[in-house]
């Protein structure tokens, strides 16, 4: 495919959108360590949010400002169930509501905003758009943090770009050659094409690459699944993106010709990538990542030794997006080449746009 530049029709979302992210969907917002005994303060879509544990139990999300003398909540304390400013006592229900003060009358202050939030599969999701549109059915559905046959381990990264450009990273993993050439790497990646299709709601790209030596990463998950790791193996990687804003990506190795993807457990280690980005502004995003495996389960080692792996792996990916974004804030009227291997990025921010267009035109109407 020969390559031809962007413009504003064939990637509106990188030029044109005021607003560049959906906002009636659920995005992950922390996980359950990030608010143990106190209050997390973060900016998620432009709003800066505060969550904290109320007395039931259950995850609250606040407006981070408290309507005595406008301080961020986030930096009170938790006591008695309820959210205490850190500035003058002021105690904050979870319906937003002011439930006291030291010496004051304050319950008859009006509420201030909240947001819907559910925890499941190991995160607490947040929405940030119409309360009235939040719909817990709408939150994908995770098979892998819910069954005992997967082992899981991840981390959080503050990362200075656009979340739309870490999808296009997660979209197309040509980069791995160049960027994790020590670890998941290998030159076969860029020899092999890359396919991609719509399926129903997610974009899918994929590769499937045959009778090579595996990559420093993948020997390694081999010694931990009792299988050689100096023979040839066939592997692949399918990423799948699904608004409003995750990739999933099934990786793994099998010893060749045992079936490759189909082949039995006992002849592959395979697992999933999980990636969720999280808007923070423009120019930023909050950056869950993981890899949750079905081989090995219960050995705890070996999931430390894969998430320090993997965190090692996305820490390369950092200092090129943020160059990258650095130079596209430096030159925002410069055009970018499109490639055939950039078709999964364009397809989900195409995705992305439409989403976003729907929420405008429901609004207008």
């Amino acid at each position: 495919m020969a390559s031809k530049r962007f413009d504003q029709d064939t990637l509106p979302s990188a030029v044109q959108a005021s607003q560049p992210w959906p906002r009636d969907a659920w995005y992950v917002a922390c996980t359950p360590d990030e608010i143990d005994g106190k209050p997390l303060g973060r900016q998620i879509c432009g709003e800066r949010m505060v969550f904290f544990r109320a007395g039931n139990g259950m995850v609250s999300a606040l407006e981070d400002f408290c309507p005595h003398r406008g301080a961020p909540l986030s930096l009170g304390f938790i006591e008695n169930g309820s959210l205490v400013c850190g500035y003058h006592g002021l105690a904050m229900g979870c319906d937003g509501r002011t439930t006291g003060m030291p010496n004051q009358r304050v319950k008859g202050f009006p509420p201030i905003r909240t947001f819907p939030v559910i925890e499941r599969y190991g995160f607490i999701w947040v929405w940030p758009g119409n309360a009235e549109h939040a719909d817990a059915a709408k939150l994908r559905h995770l098979e892998w943090a819910e069954s005992d046959a997967w082992a899981y381990g991840g981390g959080l990264y503050h990362v200075n770009c656009d979340y739309r450009l870490m999808i296009d990273n997660l979209m197309d993993l040509t980069h791995e050659t160049y960027v994790h050439g020590s670890s998941i790497g290998q030159k076969e990646i860029d020899e092999t094409p890359v396919k991609t299709r719509v399926e129903g709601d997610e974009v899918v790209t994929s590769r499937y690459i045959d009778g090579i030596t595996a990559p420093p990463f993948w020997q390694m998950a081999l010694r931990g699944a009792g299988l050689p790791d100096t023979g040839t193996v066939d592997r692949w990687q399918i990423c799948r993106f699904s608004l409003p804003s995750s990739v999933l990506i099934e990786v793994g190795v099998a010893l060749e010709g045992k079936g490759g993807y189909d082949a039995e457990n006992t002849s592959k280690v395979y697992g999933m990538v999980v990636d969720f980005m999280t808007p923070e502004t423009e120019n930023s995003h909050w950056y869950f990542w993981g890899m949750a495996r079905r081989f090995a389960v219960q050995d705890t080692a070996l999931t430390e030794t894969i998430r320090d792996g993997q965190g090692k792996i996305f820490a390369e990916d950092m200092e090129i997006l943020h160059r990258q974004q650095d130079n596209l804030d430096r030159f925002p009227e410069r055009k970018l080449l499109l490639l055939n291997i950039d078709a999964g990025g364009v397809r989900s921010r195409m995705m992305i746009d439409k989403a976003i267009a729907a929420e405008a035109a429901n609004a207008g109407g």
